[in-house]
């Protein structure tokens, strides 16, 4: 049977909630963290790959912002109110957690001027955002109140649309292989008629277009889906389906024609004019909460090695053996590895304890392995146990970790 995230989490620890937090305010456990921090160094790392630089913005903006921006007329209800502060001069500034990156890129991107040799600048953030989400509809990690997304905004000229909007959707593809989830299908996600979008007819033709060349580039058919698109554009969204038959937005490759008119974002052309950029929304391994929901859903708790909290469980047999386990645990902090020494009750016990936890690797070391410097692992996913020596075992954590391997190749 295939649990969904909250059933393992109690054996995992991975979060926790707390009515004195909120509902949909998860608490990362130290587990939690390190999978919130491994997912953070591979969005980091995709984005550095593809040329994005990284920004830091506030939670907090006045409420102005998101009127210009257009979230406030669209999303308002979905947003936390206003909280009024005094500015001073017996004035006082309405204050908004945001509800999404992109008013604050815009600002950073408008900070200074724009050539159109510098285009395209790609500002990356794994930043929070906030949704004042029905306490009905919060569910774990998957629905939350506070979001970790991994974002990037492009800001290009018009001839680079296609071509940026491509390169996102390659990223969000490999980072999903690399994560391990199976990417039902990508969804078009179109306007209907409804009066709720920005922009006129022939800014939606255009981005729609460009979404459509950056699919069959990439090599990927699209499902059309006419009234799921965002209110200032269409968007290329990757489906994944979990094991209760839910379907889950994990990725996203906007355009966006209507923010940089907004904001009034513009580059100087080569002929000295100023003309408009347009902005590309980019999500590439998704927001913190729903991926981590995701693949503890989808390995059943039983990470991958670079992604699991504990890589490897230490189990010395008896007392005498406890040096030879602490040395091996050294050896495994030194490459950077996360091994966990239980050195307390019986073998037996702290076997099954090991599996509870969906723990990778347990190895055990006896007298014989003391003696000659080996351990004996047992790789429980694989179902195979071997004996090697503590180098080898170290390199070959060490080689599963870099290259984020499905499995360790011995």
């Amino acid at each position: 049977m295939n649990l969904d995230h909250r059933d393992l989490n109690r054996a995992l620890d991975i979060f926790a909630t707390d009515p004195l937090a909120g509902s949909g305010l998860p608490l990362w456990l130290p587990d939690g963290a390190i999978v919130f921090a491994e997912l953070e160094r591979l969005a980091a790392e995709l984005a550095r790959a593809d040329g994005c630089v990284p920004v830091k913005t506030p939670v907090l903006g006045k409420r102005a912002l998101f009127e210009r921006s257009g979230h406030w007329a669209k999303f308002a209800d979905d947003m936390f109110p206003p909280m009024v502060v005094a500015s001073g001069a017996g004035e006082e500034d309405d204050l908004v957690l945001r509800p999404a990156n992109c008013p604050h890129h815009a600002l950073v991107y408008k900070a200074r001027p724009h050539s159109y040799r510098e285009l395209p600048l790609r500002l990356h953030e794994l930043a929070p955002m906030f949704r004042a989400e029905r306490s009905g509809v919060l569910s774990g990690l998957s629905r939350v109140r506070q979001i970790n997304l991994d974002d990037t905004h492009v800001f290009c000229r018009p001839d680079q649309v296609a071509e940026e909007a491509g390169k996102a959707l390659r990223s969000a593809l490999k980072a999903q292989r690399i994560l391990g989830l199976r990417v039902d299908y990508v969804r078009l996600s179109l306007r209907d008629s409804s009066p709720s979008y920005l922009g006129c007819a022939e800014q939606w033709r255009d981005a729609e277009e460009a979404l459509r060349k950056a699919a069959s580039e990439a090599g990927v058919e699209v499902v059309e889906a006419p009234g799921e698109a965002a209110f200032y554009g269409p968007k290329l969204d990757l489906q994944v389906g979990d094991p209760r038959g839910h379907e889950e937005t994990i990725a996203t490759v906007q355009v966006d024609f209507n923010q940089p008119e907004r904001f009034d974002l513009t580059y100087d052309a080569a002929d000295g004019s100023r003309q408009r950029v347009v902005m590309v929304h980019r999500g590439t391994v998704g927001s913190m909460e729903r991926v981590t929901a995701a693949v503890l859903e989808r390995y059943q708790g039983r990470l991958p090695l670079w992604l699991a909290p504990v890589q490897l469980a230490v189990l010395p047999v008896s007392p005498a053996q406890d040096d030879a386990a602490r040395a091996l645990v050294d050896a495994l902090v030194a490459e950077g590895l996360r091994p966990r020494l239980d050195p307390d009750g019986s073998l037996g016990a702290r076997i099954r304890d090991s599996r509870r936890r969906r723990e990778p690797l347990i190895a055990v070391i006896g007298a014989s392995e003391a003696e000659t410097g080996e351990v004996q692992v047992r790789d429980v996913a694989a179902g195979a146990e071997r004996r090697l020596a503590v180098a080898g075992l170290v390199a070959a954590m060490k080689e599963a970790y870099v290259s984020r391997a499905g499995e360790v190749s011995w």
